[in-house]
């Protein structure tokens, strides 16, 4: 139980924030949760105080630095402490590295990078007077190894894995742990609501392309387990606040596959190529219709 932890838990208003959520209730957790949709958030907030859990709802925009700073600060002024923080926020988009704009760039690390400093370093400051604290970010597997047509949703996910892990260098032997979850894919809105418009058809239609390729070509797929809920991903995540590790891989297969493709980048792209060429004949196809 965690009767008595404080967790303050970004993103919280849907996907993998909201069954967190939902879970960390169950054992007993004391919640500060942030969302922008202000609407759901009240409503998982008033839900969760009817069963029984303390929950302090906070609308905000984490990619905006007063805006993060003024959330952990009502988290310290309401409850005097701050055990956890789950940095979950996150947003994916949909274009070719050439159809990437500028702005979109700037969101893409507003939210999924930026945001990890302006919520950790005012966390940070009250985590080392007490000497203990947990600060989990909720990167993706999109942050150990590449996909096609979200470039800067991957490149900022792969700078969240290495704020952690520049984090944890600075906290050995401090009493607080740092933690960066790697999910593959889950079953939530994430693929309906990138920015440039959904990336679901990407997703949805490749499968036979994908198969027919790696027959056609003899091509062995990586062996990465299919799409987890939201609920499965945050039994995980509350299981390493019981027992922190440096990464936590919520996939069977995602680990080996990242190691691979850590030691052979080709060997791993080889694998790959079959939902690569896939993904880019549909991509084509979506680009005439829209043109």
């Amino acid at each position: 139980m965690l009767n008595g932890t404080v967790v303050l838990l970004t993103g919280a208003s849907s996907g993998i924030g909201e069954a967190l959520a939902r879970r960390l209730a169950r054992d007993r957790a004391t919640l500060v949760l942030a969302a922008r949709r202000a609407e759901r958030l009240a409503a998982l907030a008033e839900e969760l105080t009817a069963a029984g859990t303390t929950v302090l709802a906070v609308p905000c925009d984490v990619s905006d630095r007063p805006q993060a700073e003024n959330l952990v600060a009502a988290t310290l002024e309401r409850f005097g402490q701050l055990d956890v923080l789950v940095n979950n926020a996150g947003r994916g988009h949909f274009a070719s590295v050439e159809e990437t704009d500028d702005d979109t760039i700037t969101r893409m690390f507003a939210l999924n990078a930026f945001a990890l400093w302006y919520t950790t370093r005012p966390a940070l400051r009250h985590m080392r007077t007490r000497g203990s604290g947990h600060i989990i970010n909720v990167a993706s597997i999109a942050g150990k190894i590449a996909f096609p047509f979200n470039s800067a949703y991957v490149a900022a996910k792969h700078a969240c894995v290495g704020f952690t892990h520049a984090l944890r260098m600075e906290l050995l032997e401090t009493g607080i742990h740092a933690t960066v979850v790697c999910p593959a894919g889950v079953q939530t809105e994430w693929a309906e609501s990138t920015e440039g418009g959904t990336i679901l058809p990407l997703l949805s239609e490749a499968g036979p392309i994908i198969q027919r390729i790696a027959t056609e070509r003899k091509i062995t797929l990586p062996r990465i387990e299919g799409l987890k809920s939201a609920e499965e991903v945050a039994e995980a995540i509350v299981g390493c606040i019981h027992s922190p590790v440096a990464e936590l891989y919520t996939h069977d297969g995602s680990h080996e596959f990242v190691v691979l493709s850590a030691r052979r980048r080709e060997e791993a792209e080889r694998h790959q190529l079959p939902a690569a060429l896939a993904e880019q004949e549909i991509y084509a196809r979506l680009h005439r219709e829209r043109s």
